[in-house]
């Protein structure tokens, strides 16, 4: 059972797009990545307690393109580690697609405050 202080990553993917299986678990991979990548560099005490108590992840839903970059926005606005994936292109989609959004390693409850009307995948 998780707890509103667990520390805790959201993977947000845009519903629109119907990503293949493969696909969008390539996605989720390139936003785990990076978030871990900027949390290592400035919040390295979080990363580290997210790693000890097992790395939680949750992914959800996000209706469109626009959904996502507001939530980007508004997330990147109130400090937290959060990257934005842009498709290459090799394959399913045109290249610069927005595709995922990783938010965290931070505090479920913060984290909840912007995506808790997001349905889980």
């Amino acid at each position: 059972m998780s707890r509103p202080d667990e520390i805790t990553m959201v993977i947000i993917t845009r519903k629109d797009l119907q990503l293949s299986k493969g696909k969008l678990a390539a996605q989720v991979g390139h936003a785990v990545m990076e978030c871990v990548l900027k949390a290592d560099k400035t919040t390295p005490k979080i990363l580290e307690q997210y790693r000890r108590n097992g790395g939680r992840k949750v992914v959800l839903f996000a209706k469109d393109e626009n959904e996502i970059k507001r939530l980007y926005g508004a997330i990147a606005a109130d400090g937290i580690t959060c990257h934005l994936v842009k498709d290459a292109g090799h394959t399913e989609i045109p290249p610069g697609t927005v595709t995922v959004l990783g938010v965290g390693p931070a505090n479920r409850s913060h984290i909840d405050r912007f995506t808790s009307m997001l349905q889980l995948v």
